[in-house]
């Protein structure tokens, strides 16, 4: 192999490290005033997730004696939805359809500076730093996203034919994780393509239609008593959505809720 050939193997095969600056909001708890602090750091490798650079930096401000970020993060592999992070200026970063999680660092350049931020909705109360409190999406789902009745034994399969499409539909409602980016998208903070997509997915399907008038009006007044706000299609949620949700659900929900209000 010729000298050039071998130098440039040797710098292909080396990692690639950038330098970041970092503002990252702060908050000591959910009444404690917030603001945003300044952090440098070196030798990030564009290999690593955004969630590995936090840690990398965590482990730079413990060998500073200094408190670590707090942010949440659970399965690393895009499920949980727990990573929710607001990344200059869009939910889960600049790339598309992904979560937090699975943001590398190859997004961004030498020198950088990036902004990360907590969700901001009424709905979603600051814990501590980048750590909001999801638990009102429970609450909404303990409201009304299941199936409560007897629907009997369990079925064999293709008992009950369902045609592909609306199966299909279904199956795209339930790939909502419930991670909030719809919420931290919208200029109302409403949760309206979560709950849409949770009211969908039981209510294009035959068990799912026995209790479909309760479920869309509990779930659509609990989303209101938690302070989401009101949605005015503006289509922000389903275009920062990391599972692509579409805002036809909201549609869906829609009409469930009108056609609960007129058997009222």
């Amino acid at each position: 192999m010729s000298s050039y050939k071998y130098n440039n193997a040797i710098t292909n095969n080396m990692e690639k490290t950038i330098n970041i600056n970092l503002r990252i909001w702060r908050q000591r708890g959910p009444k404690a005033k917030g603001a945003f602090e300044s952090y440098k750091l070196d030798g990030v490798s564009t290999d690593s997730s955004f969630l590995e650079m936090l840690d990398q930096l965590n482990e730079q401000l413990i060998s500073e004696g200094k408190e670590p970020i707090v942010f949440d993060h659970d399965c690393r592999e895009g499920i949980c939805g727990m990573c929710s992070l607001y990344i200059n200026g869009h939910p889960h970063g600049p790339d598309e359809d992904i979560t937090t999680c699975q943001l590398h660092m190859r997004k961004f350049k030498d020198g950088e500076t990036i902004t990360i931020e907590p969700w901001r909705s009424h709905g979603f109360p600051v814990i501590r730093d980048l750590m909001v409190d999801r638990s009102a999406f429970d609450k909404i789902i303990q409201a009304g996203g299941y199936v409560s009745v007897n629907t009997g034994g369990i079925p064999d399969a293709n008992a009950i034919p369902i045609p592909k499409p609306v199966a299909d539909m279904a199956m795209d409602a339930a790939a909502c994780i419930g991670c909030g980016a719809c919420v931290a998208a919208c200029k109302n903070g409403s949760a309206m393509l979560f709950v849409a997509a949770k009211v969908s997915q039981l209510a294009l399907l035959p068990q799912g239609k026995v209790e479909a008038a309760r479920r869309a009006k509990a779930m659509v007044q609990k989303m209101d008593e938690l302070g989401f706000g009101n949605c005015t299609n503006t289509g922000a949620c389903e275009a920062e959505c990391p599972k692509n949700i579409s805002i036809t659900h909201i549609a869906r929900l829609n009409r469930e809720f009108l056609k609960a209000k007129f058997k009222d």
